[in-house]
């Protein structure tokens, strides 16, 4: 079995910054890592793509957050995505789910997700 483990949520103020970290653990390779994305879905909302990197390095990010967050894999655990969020504004409230695409699983991996919350 594969799994996520997440951290790095909590309490920001306006402005501040947080990173999380999403860790990819058990049966697999990887190279067998296709891409790995953070969602979030805030209160009454549908959950959302926040931000993307691809096994080749290419970003995606949802519009609001251009310019303020960052997705990264670790350089020295490569099993790990981190998403560094600066900046952040009260919208950016929400749980926040690790999403991982392997290649040899038939649906992508989700985290347990962690919860951001931005205050005034």
């Amino acid at each position: 079995q594969v799994h996520l483990t997440e951290s790095g949520g909590g309490l920001v103020q306006v402005g501040g910054s947080l990173r999380l970290s999403c860790t990819v653990s058990g049966d697999f390779s990887i190279s067998s890592i296709n891409a790995m994305a953070w969602y979030r879905q805030a209160p009454g909302g549908q959950r959302e793509l926040a931000a993307l990197v691809t096994s080749n390095g290419r970003t995606n990010y949802l519009d609001s957050v251009k310019g303020r967050f960052t997705i990264s894999r670790d350089n020295n655990a490569k099993n790990t995505v981190h998403l560094q969020m600066n900046n952040v504004k009260p919208e950016d409230t929400a749980v926040y789910y690790c999403n991982v695409d392997l290649y040899d699983e038939q649906y992508p991996l989700w985290g347990q997700g962690t919860q951001v919350t931005v205050s005034p």
